[in-house]
Protein backbone atom coordinates (compact mmCIF):
# COMPACT_ATOMS: atom_id res chain seq x y z
CA UNK A 1 0.00 0.00 0.00
CA UNK A 2 1.14 3.29 -0.85
CA UNK A 3 -0.03 6.78 0.45
CA UNK A 4 0.59 10.23 0.05
CA UNK A 5 0.02 11.95 3.61
CA UNK A 6 -0.45 15.94 2.95
CA UNK A 7 -0.72 18.39 6.66
CA UNK A 8 -3.54 20.27 5.50
CA UNK A 9 -5.70 23.41 6.66
CA UNK A 10 -8.56 21.71 5.25
CA UNK A 11 -9.85 19.56 2.17
CA UNK A 12 -12.82 18.31 0.57
CA UNK A 13 -13.62 15.70 -2.32
CA UNK A 14 -16.32 16.09 -4.56
CA UNK A 15 -17.96 14.05 -6.29
CA UNK A 16 -20.30 15.17 -9.60
CA UNK A 17 -20.06 18.53 -8.13
CA UNK A 18 -21.38 17.13 -4.50
CA UNK A 19 -19.17 17.51 -1.86
CA UNK A 20 -18.46 13.71 -0.33
CA UNK A 21 -16.38 14.26 2.38
CA UNK A 22 -14.74 17.35 3.87
CA UNK A 23 -12.02 18.22 6.74
CA UNK A 24 -10.92 20.95 8.37
CA UNK A 25 -7.37 20.68 10.14
CA UNK A 26 -5.69 17.56 9.73
CA UNK A 27 -4.54 15.15 7.07
CA UNK A 28 -5.61 14.24 3.19
CA UNK A 29 -4.27 10.92 2.43
CA UNK A 30 -4.31 9.92 -0.88
CA UNK A 31 -4.41 5.62 -0.99
CA UNK A 32 -3.32 2.85 -3.28
CA UNK A 33 -3.55 -0.50 -2.88
CA UNK A 34 -1.38 -2.61 -4.67
CA UNK A 35 -1.65 -6.61 -5.43
CA UNK A 36 -0.28 -8.40 -1.70
CA UNK A 37 -1.31 -5.90 0.24
CA UNK A 38 -2.44 -7.51 3.69
CA UNK A 39 -4.93 -6.21 6.46
CA UNK A 40 -1.94 -6.23 8.42
CA UNK A 41 -0.07 -4.11 5.93
CA UNK A 42 -2.69 -1.39 6.35
CA UNK A 43 -2.55 -1.48 10.56
CA UNK A 44 0.97 -1.25 10.44
CA UNK A 45 0.55 2.15 7.97
CA UNK A 46 -2.33 4.01 9.64
CA UNK A 47 -0.53 3.34 13.00
CA UNK A 48 2.28 5.01 11.38
CA UNK A 49 0.59 7.58 10.07
CA UNK A 50 -1.68 8.22 13.00
CA UNK A 51 1.27 8.86 15.28
CA UNK A 52 3.55 10.58 13.18
CA UNK A 53 4.69 13.77 14.88
CA UNK A 54 4.09 16.38 12.05
CA UNK A 55 2.58 19.35 12.97
CA UNK A 56 3.68 22.02 14.86
CA UNK A 57 3.84 22.56 18.90
CA UNK A 58 3.71 25.70 20.30
CA UNK A 59 7.48 26.15 19.58
CA UNK A 60 7.34 26.19 15.95
CA UNK A 61 8.39 22.38 15.76
CA UNK A 62 6.84 19.43 14.59
CA UNK A 63 6.36 17.61 17.51
CA UNK A 64 2.93 16.45 17.35
CA UNK A 65 0.66 14.22 15.41
CA UNK A 66 -2.91 14.47 14.03
CA UNK A 67 -4.25 12.75 17.34
CA UNK A 68 -2.61 15.19 19.04
CA UNK A 69 -4.28 17.83 17.71
CA UNK A 70 -7.19 16.14 17.59
CA UNK A 71 -7.07 16.87 13.55
CA UNK A 72 -9.28 15.08 10.78
CA UNK A 73 -8.24 12.98 8.12
CA UNK A 74 -10.07 12.75 4.37
CA UNK A 75 -8.82 9.25 2.76
CA UNK A 76 -9.62 9.46 -0.92
CA UNK A 77 -8.62 6.05 -3.17
CA UNK A 78 -6.01 5.95 -5.91
CA UNK A 79 -5.01 3.32 -8.12
CA UNK A 80 -2.49 5.50 -9.91
CA UNK A 81 0.06 5.47 -6.78
CA UNK A 82 0.51 2.06 -7.78
CA UNK A 83 1.23 2.97 -11.50
CA UNK A 84 4.79 2.30 -12.74
CA UNK A 85 6.69 5.03 -15.10
CA UNK A 86 9.49 2.81 -15.53
CA UNK A 87 9.29 2.12 -19.76
CA UNK A 88 8.01 4.02 -21.80
CA UNK A 89 4.83 6.94 -21.31
CA UNK A 90 2.09 5.36 -20.78
CA UNK A 91 1.81 4.18 -17.15
CA UNK A 92 1.29 0.54 -16.72
CA UNK A 93 -0.90 -0.12 -13.29
CA UNK A 94 0.21 -3.93 -13.08
CA UNK A 95 1.00 -3.94 -9.62
CA UNK A 96 -2.42 -2.16 -8.90
CA UNK A 97 -4.58 -4.54 -6.52
CA UNK A 98 -7.87 -5.95 -8.06
CA UNK A 99 -10.75 -3.60 -7.83
CA UNK A 100 -12.63 -5.78 -5.48
CA UNK A 101 -10.17 -6.91 -3.36
CA UNK A 102 -8.33 -2.77 -3.80
CA UNK A 103 -12.37 -1.94 -2.11
CA UNK A 104 -12.10 -3.89 1.16
CA UNK A 105 -8.71 -3.12 2.19
CA UNK A 106 -9.43 0.61 1.43
CA UNK A 107 -12.69 0.32 3.49
CA UNK A 108 -10.50 -1.80 5.92
CA UNK A 109 -8.20 0.88 6.21
CA UNK A 110 -11.02 3.98 6.61
CA UNK A 111 -12.41 1.29 9.37
CA UNK A 112 -8.85 1.18 11.14
CA UNK A 113 -8.32 4.88 10.46
CA UNK A 114 -11.77 5.90 11.75
CA UNK A 115 -10.88 3.87 15.27
CA UNK A 116 -8.42 6.52 15.89
CA UNK A 117 -9.63 10.08 14.27
CA UNK A 118 -12.69 11.28 13.36
CA UNK A 119 -12.42 10.00 9.26
CA UNK A 120 -14.06 11.52 6.12
CA UNK A 121 -13.81 9.38 2.86
CA UNK A 122 -13.83 9.98 -0.94
CA UNK A 123 -16.02 6.89 -2.83
CA UNK A 124 -13.71 4.57 -4.44
CA UNK A 125 -13.22 4.35 -8.00
CA UNK A 126 -15.37 7.42 -8.53
CA UNK A 127 -14.29 10.61 -11.12
CA UNK A 128 -13.21 12.71 -7.93
CA UNK A 129 -12.39 16.10 -7.56
CA UNK A 130 -9.93 16.84 -4.76
CA UNK A 131 -9.38 20.03 -3.29
CA UNK A 132 -6.42 20.21 -0.68
CA UNK A 133 -4.66 23.28 1.16
CA UNK A 134 -1.50 21.74 1.93
CA UNK A 135 -0.11 23.48 5.01
CA UNK A 136 3.41 23.98 4.84
CA UNK A 137 3.49 22.12 2.51
CA UNK A 138 4.36 19.25 4.70
CA UNK A 139 3.86 16.30 2.45
CA UNK A 140 5.12 12.37 2.77
CA UNK A 141 4.44 9.32 1.41
CA UNK A 142 4.27 6.04 3.44
CA UNK A 143 5.05 2.73 1.50
CA UNK A 144 3.34 -0.23 3.56
CA UNK A 145 6.33 -2.74 2.10
CA UNK A 146 9.19 -0.59 4.18
CA UNK A 147 7.53 -0.02 7.78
Amino acid sequence: MKAVIQRVLNSKVEVGGKTVGEIGKGLNILVGIEKGDTEEDIKKAVNKIVNLRIFEDEKGKMNLSVKDIEGEVLVVSQFTLAGNIKKGRRPSFENAERPERAKELYEFFVKEMSKEVPTQTGIFAADMKVFILNDGPVTFIVDSKQL
